[in-house]
């Protein structure tokens, strides 16, 4: 059921990549893949030991690595906004919060918004509650790892209205997303929205990573700090959240070249931006 519009949603302008375009990063990425994938007795390392790396990358970067997303409020504010029938405030859930850099736009933009928030990172979740905007009748923040651990035991089940999903699921295994989508229907409510922004195949950093042989399964990597990076073709993102009992609303690719002068390198940057609805 691929590309169903959810009634009473009226979507932002985008601007998608051409079709010529994506078919031609995938078709080479998917053939890189293939022919290089390396897949050692270790393959799982990364995952295991996926908590310890980012709570060193937090510890390392504190809340200073990634930048507000303040582009949410005009993407997706429809999702976010109260409801004009019922006035009744909006529940997020926030998988994968970090350092907080969705959440606190979010609630600063919407002011009768609540928000419920994890990250398998604890230190990630002191960062949060340690930021000065933070109050604990706005935001529920608690460590998670959403693969394993039942979201059930923090939240009230079918009672979020919108679950975010902001280059998180990048970060896992592509055989334990299924796990994660499970979990998040629990506590969405039927007719709930989850929406993601992602990595896309063909993106610059994806291209850096296959060439210094950091594969560890077709289109999921390491990077030099042990965290991970999978990065989605449009198919495997919406077969995956519809065999999960979700109906795709919309879904694009985006392109940005972002030059550095000083390195005298081009780079093409590539997202994926999805919204889904709840089936249940």
């Amino acid at each position: 059921m691929r590309g169903v519009r959810a009634p009473g949603i009226q979507m932002p302008p985008s601007r998608p990549a051409s079709l010529d375009d994506i078919a031609r990063h995938r078709h080479r990425f998917l053939s890189t893949t293939r022919a290089q994938r390396h897949l050692g007795s270790d393959s799982d390392h990364y995952q295991k030991n996926a908590t310890k790396y980012w709570d060193n990358f937090y510890k390392r970067h504190d809340n200073k690595f990634f930048k507000d997303r303040h582009y949410l409020e005009k993407d997706w504010g429809c999702y976010f906004s109260t409801d004009a029938t019922s006035r009744k405030a909006k529940v997020v859930l926030e998988v994968g919060c970090g350092a907080g850099n969705t959440i606190f736009p979010l609630i600063t933009a919407f002011p009768n918004l609540f928000v419920h928030a994890c990250d398998f990172s604890p230190h990630a979740i002191r960062l949060v509650k340690s930021h000065r905007v933070f109050r604990e009748d706005r935001v529920n923040a608690f460590v998670c790892d959403v693969t394993n651990g039942d979201l059930c035991e923090k939240i009230v089940p079918s009672s979020v209205d919108v679950v975010t999903l902001i280059f998180m699921l990048s970060a896992v295994s592509p055989k334990k997303m299924p796990l994660i989508l499970q979990n998040i229907r629990k506590v969405l409510k039927p007719n709930g929205y989850v929406l993601i922004r992602d990595y896309a195949i063909g993106d610059f950093a994806q291209e850096k990573l296959t060439n210094r042989n950091q594969m560890i399964g077709e289109n999921f990597y390491f990077r030099g700090d042990g965290t991970c990076a999978f990065y989605f073709s449009e198919d495997f993102l919406l077969t995956m959240f519809e065999r999960n009992g979700f109906a795709t609303v919309e879904t694009n690719i985006y392109c940005k070249q972002i030059e550095n002068r000083s390195c005298n390198v081009v780079m093409d940057r590539r997202w994926i931006r999805a919204a889904f609805c709840n089936l249940d």
